[in-house]
């Protein structure tokens, strides 16, 4: 078992997180993931997040959207903006599976309602194509819906899982990495967690150190004295504050801070997207909101600013721990034959850079 942020004394910002550090902190969030490694070529998957246990389509929770870059194939994105709500699981897999996925997302939802006759299935990816042989089509519609059946709180798995099993992030193996943040009572005591699938380059600094010059691995090394800062990173952030779909967008937007601070190069080829829901039972759009019926509590605009550090944060460990767990992945490109190599970072030499900055 690899180590996360934590265990090597990486303590990004200054918010605590919640018990199991992870976004299911925030209460009724469940996470499913379904990991396919199959013969030489297939290192794929897919990851689920449901905002609760219950009928999200019925119970739908308030979501904003930031595309950050938009070189990506995010499906269900205008209706998400346009009225600034959920009405199924996210999901994410690779870029050539979306269609399948939301297939089985409209499947999963139109079983639970019958009398549903639209429904906007909303589906992330980011292109495994470096190390999953992408054009064979390795997740199937069985495979999502699996991973929305299996969804449960609790600790969440890292690394090369789910829809992170064949991303690449900074020259190195990416994933599925995930932290939390907990605001204390004067600010409102709300928790928020962060889930990314890390598939993005750029000069890869951890908590402030520069892990990627020291290492060697970074984008326009050639230039700078390499690394490939295409890719795409989606992140997926919760929160118990009551906020409305405007302050949502407002703090996916922040999003962007937790990259940055990772060192993201924020490409010309990468789809960079974060989205963000609340899980306030009085912001909750059921039967009783659509009925027009009783009034909804909003977070102030001038107490948003704890949430917008607490997402910083925790998008930024989360990204960390996403590498730091990543087991490194093998396959063959099936266009060469060519064996090809996502390398896990090395946990010693990121020691030894702590240890010598002290």
């Amino acid at each position: 078992m690899r180590p996360r942020a934590r265990e090597l004394g990486l303590r990004p910002g200054q918010f605590a997180p919640g018990p199991l550090n992870a976004i299911t902190d925030v209460a009724g969030v469940l996470v499913g993931q379904v990991t396919r490694i199959e013969g030489e070529g297939i290192r794929t998957g897919v990851t689920a997040i449901l905002p609760h246990g219950g009928n999200p389509y019925v119970e739908r929770v308030p979501a904003g959207l930031a595309v950050i870059n938009g070189f990506g194939k995010l499906a269900g994105a205008t209706q998400l903006q346009e009225l600034g709500e959920l009405e199924t699981p996210i999901v994410l897999t690779n870029t050539l599976a979306v269609g399948r996925a939301v297939e089985a997302v409209v499947d999963w939802t139109l079983a639970r309602n019958p009398e549903a006759r639209s429904v906007n299935a909303v589906v992330g990816e980011t292109n495994d194509g470096r190390l999953n042989d992408i054009r064979a089509r390795g997740v199937t519609g069985e495979d999502v819906l699996a991973a929305l059946d299996s969804a449960t709180s609790g600790p969440v798995d890292e690394g090369s899982v789910g829809a992170g099993t064949g991303t690449m992030a900074f020259g190195w193996k990416g994933g599925i990495g995930t932290s939390s943040r907990v605001l204390p009572p004067a600010l409102g005591g709300f928790t928020l967690g962060a889930l990314v699938q890390s598939n993005y380059g750029g000069v890869l600094l951890m908590d402030g150190l520069p892990v990627g010059q020291a290492l060697g691995r970074f984008y326009l090394r050639e230039h700078a004295d390499g690394g490939d800062a295409d890719g795409s990173v989606m992140v997926v952030i919760a929160t118990d504050a009551p906020l409305s779909d405007r302050n949502l967008q407002r703090l996916a937007m922040r999003a962007t801070a937790g990259l940055a601070r990772t060192g993201a190069a924020f490409s010309d080829g990468s789809g960079d997207y974060a989205i963000a829901f609340s899980t306030h039972e009085g912001v909750c759009r059921g039967a009783g909101y659509r009925a027009g019926q009783g009034a909804l509590p909003d977070w102030p605009n001038d107490r948003m600013s704890p949430l917008f550090v607490a997402v910083a944060e925790a998008v930024e460990e989360a990204v960390l721990n996403s590498l730091l767990r990543a087991t490194t992945i093998e396959s063959r490109d099936p266009a060469n034959g060519r064996r090809r190599r996502g390398e896990a970072i090395d946990i010693e030499a990121v020691q030894a850079l702590l240890a010598q900055r002290g």
